[in-house]
């Protein structure tokens, strides 16, 4: 287990995040329904330090702001991250939840397809589908060194 404000896996693996995040989203009937869901994950997460929402946390292409933080234990890449926009911090702590807490092998193996099998990405506007997605490469690239 690592400190706040990085986020702890709750499932045991990336794979079972994706299955689990299916599950939860297929639970609702429609988007409006999701969207709530979402935003109520994103006020979920743990409190991002005031201190990081700097120009260096920031993940560009993003039409809200976003940060993000990364740290190492026991060979481990765990992740903090914000926005300033409700469903972003939802979108943030789903992306968050998978790919947090793993090594750097299982987060690059760990495609952002999921997001659009989801539907997340098309139930999305364009801009906020590219937001996530660049949030995801800035994953796998803190996860490639």
């Amino acid at each position: 287990m690592i400190n706040v404000p990085y986020l702890n896996p709750e499932d045991k693996n990336a794979a079972a995040a994706i299955a689990a995040i299916g599950e939860e989203l297929a639970l609702f009937d429609d988007w409006m329904d999701r969207y709530q869901f979402i935003i109520e994950l994103g006020r979920k997460l743990p409190p991002y330090p005031v201190a990081w929402q700097d120009e260096a946390h920031q993940v560009k292409g993003c039409q809200s702001q976003v940060w993000l933080a990364a740290t190492e234990q026991a060979q481990n890449l765990y992740f903090a991250g914000a926005s300033d926009a409700a469903i972003v911090s939802g979108l943030v702590a789903l992306v968050l939840r998978v790919y947090s807490g793993r090594s750097r092998a299982e987060i690059l193996a760990t495609s952002p397809a999921f997001l659009k099998d989801l539907g997340l990405i098309g139930a999305l506007s364009t801009n906020r589908g590219n937001g996530v997605a660049a949030m995801v490469e800035r994953i796998h690239a803190i996860a490639a060194g």
